[in-house]
């Protein structure tokens, strides 16, 4: 991601991205071992849309931000919730939000 934002291909739209980090997912990798078999969400608290989150992340990385794209958002591109890994199983994520990761860039 830091190439496409340095190379300005790092489009701010309105489509929605959940963010988890390694830890978090190496944790629930481990975790997962011991849960019922079918698919869970392992991500962080706050799905986030492109013209919140590009912005952030292209002043963590040190590139000029990115131009915020109006229009709607892809209808597949709505984040994810963790609700079922948090509430049923018990995982929580070390880094709730994507903003904490970004700011240690």
């Amino acid at each position: 991601m830091a190439q496409l934002a340095h190379a300005g291909k790092l489009p701010a739209t309105a489509d929605v991205s959940s963010f988890v980090h390694v830890d978090d997912a190496a944790s629930a990798a481990v975790d997962a071992l011991g849960w019922p078999t079918g698919p869970v969400n392992v991500c962080d608290d706050e799905p986030a849309a492109g013209s919140e989150w590009v912005p952030v992340f292209c002043a963590a990385v040190g590139v000029p931000e990115a131009a915020v794209t109006a229009g709607e958002r892809t209808g597949w591109a709505r984040g994810a919730d963790n609700s079922y890994a948090r509430k049923e199983l018990g995982w929580v994520p070390g880094r709730p939000s994507w903003r904490m990761g970004f700011t240690r860039l």
